[in-house]
C-alpha cells in the first residue's frame, strides 16, 4: 500500500462536478476522483476545520465507532473497477481487526476527521494515477494549496494560462461522453 493525502478538492467549471485529488506522499503522482457534492463539502469542512452546529452523517459515524470501543486505524483505497473506486475502512476493536467497505469519499471524510492515514493500493495507482511534470507542479502549488473556498468568495485564486496547465492535462484524460453517474466515483 502507498500512502497518499489529500492535495485539494476540485470542482469542474462545466459541469460542477467535484474531484478529490489524492498525492503520493513521495512522489508528483496524484489520484483523481469523482465525488459527489455533498461529500466534497464534508471533506473540505473537515480540513479547513470548521465544526458545523449538528454532527454530520461522517462525525456519527466516528462518534458511533469510539461508542463501540472503536479506533479507526486508517483507509485505504483497495480497488478499481470500470472507472469505479472501491475502498476500506479499518477499525482496531477490542484486539480484533475489522474492515469495512466504504465509497472512497467517506472514507476520506472519516480520515480527514480523525488524522488517520489514507493508502492506496500501487495497482489503483498504476492504473489511474497521474503524474505531472516539475513546472506544471509549480503551477500547481501556487493555485491547489489554497483552502477551499465557498463559490461566492471574493478570494478566488488569478488563473492563467501557466497555472490551468495541469488542469487541461488532467482533462484530457478525462472521458466526457461517459461522465459519472450519481453515487458513483469514478475517475
Amino acid at each position: 500500500m502507498i500512502r497518499v493525502v489529500v492535495d485539494s478538492i476540485r470542482v469542474s467549471l462545466l459541469t460542477q462536478h467535484r474531484v478529490v485529488v489524492l498525492r503520493e506522499t513521495d512522489s508528483k503522482r496524484y489520484l483523481p476522483i469523482w465525488i459527489g457534492p455533498f461529500e466534497a463539502d464534508a471533506i473540505a469542512m473537515a480540513i479547513q476545520g470548521h465544526e458545523p452546529q449538528r454532527p454530520m452523517t461522517h462525525d456519527l459515524l466516528k462518534a458511533t465507532i469510539i461508542d463501540l470501543d472503536g479506533q479507526i486505524s486508517h483507509i485505504f483505497i483497495n480497488d478499481i473497477q470500470d472507472n469505479t473506486f472501491f475502498a476500506r475502512i479499518v477499525i482496531e476493536q477490542r484486539g480484533r481487526t475489522v474492515e469495512i467497505d466504504a465509497r472512497p469519499s467517506d472514507a476520506i471524510a472519516l480520515a480527514v476527521r480523525t488524522d488517520v492515514p489514507i493508502f492506496v493500493e500501487g495497482h489503483v495507482l498504476d492504473q489511474a494515477g497521474v503524474f505531472f511534470d516539475d513546472e506544471e507542479q509549480t503551477a500547481a502549488e501556487t493555485t491547489t494549496r489554497e483552502p477551499v473556498e465557498e463559490p461566492e468568495s471574493e478570494n478566488e485564486p488569478e488563473l492563467n494560462d501557466e497555472s490551468m496547465s495541469i488542469f487541461r492535462n488532467f482533462i484530457n484524460t478525462l472521458n466526457l461522453d461517459n461522465p459519472p453517474k450519481g453515487g458513483q466515483e469514478n475517475s
